[in-house]
């Protein structure tokens, strides 16, 4: 192998779900990082490929900073570098990035061989349209920042895709409700391992679903895109009634805004009138 930094993909459950070109690479690389350790050496260990001598190095976000010139001198003094993540594709809610965008700038080859990624296995199987998606990672714990990050992504013209632990899903479904609508969806789940499940439904089918159901593994969340109607094509101030009906002023004015991907500020003004036109 050339010096330089090579990224592998890796399973996402399925052991058997990596390249022969991954498996080439992991026999014949003179460096070996991974998010995590252990994760690597047990599936090199399945396919029969020894670490022997070669250094085997934890590269995650908690130690970036001190083992990056570590990696890159590796790389200067002629040797290949291999970069796994725990599990799918490099730099995909990834810490290998900043790795990377190193060994660029630093003048040294990068390569990808690429394979199994949640988000792209997530769409194969959703059942929610593929032509255009808008991939968000993680959303913020914090409920106010969820919406308000949910909020941002309410005029997307694509299929959102989320990464979401078990604990907080059903209140990110709730919440997508609120912000987004209640778009369809679908919840992918232990992709490619024994349980896989990709339930569809609209958000708050499946709020209410998991609500009962506590779910286990790591999902995806897919969501549809919102209606494209311009402010002319539906009925602004019905629509506000209906919000005010059960929202204050404030969070009528955030939901149809977002629902409808209208400007904030004339929605807000229009739900401040109807309001007090109410209390008359």
């Amino acid at each position: 192998m050339s010096p330089g930094l090579y990224l592998i993909a890796t399973p996402i459950g399925n052991a058997r779900d990596i390249t022969l070109r991954a498996l080439d690479l992991l026999k014949a690389a003179d460096v070996l990082a991974a998010e995590d350790t252990r994760s690597l050496r047990h599936l090199m260990d399945l396919h029969g490929i020894a670490v022997g001598d070669r250094p085997l190095l934890a590269y995650h976000e908690h130690n970036g900073a001190r083992m990056r010139p570590r990696l890159l001198g590796e790389m200067a003094a002629g040797r290949a570098v291999l970069y796994a993540s725990e599990a799918g594709t490099p730099m995909i809610s990834d810490p290998g990035f900043d790795l990377a965008r190193a060994a660029r700038e630093a003048g040294h080859a990068v390569t990808s061989a690429p394979g199994a990624s949640a988000v792209v296995t997530a769409l194969t199987l959703g059942g929610l349209p593929t032509d255009r998606f808008f991939f968000a990672g993680f959303l913020p714990n914090a409920a106010g920042a969820r919406k308000t990050a949910l909020q941002a992504l309410a005029g997307v013209e694509a299929t959102l895709v989320f990464y979401e632990s078990p604990r907080r899903l059903e209140a990110m479904l709730r919440n997508a409700a609120e912000m987004l609508g209640d778009r369809e969806a679908a919840v992918c789940r232990e992709l490619t391992k024994r349980f896989e499940e990709a339930r569809r439904g609209t958000l708050s089918e499946l709020a209410a679903h998991y609500a009962e159901t506590p779910p286990k593994g790591e999902i995806v969340v897919l969501i549809a895109k919102g209606d494209s109607s311009s402010g002319n094509d539906f009925d602004l101030e019905r629509e506000v009634t209906k919000a005010l009906e059960t929202m204050s002023v404030r969070d009528a004015a955030d939901y149809v805004s977002a629902r409808f991907g209208v400007k904030r500020r004339p929605v807000y003004q229009l739900a401040m009138r109807l309001s007090a036109e109410t209390d008359e």
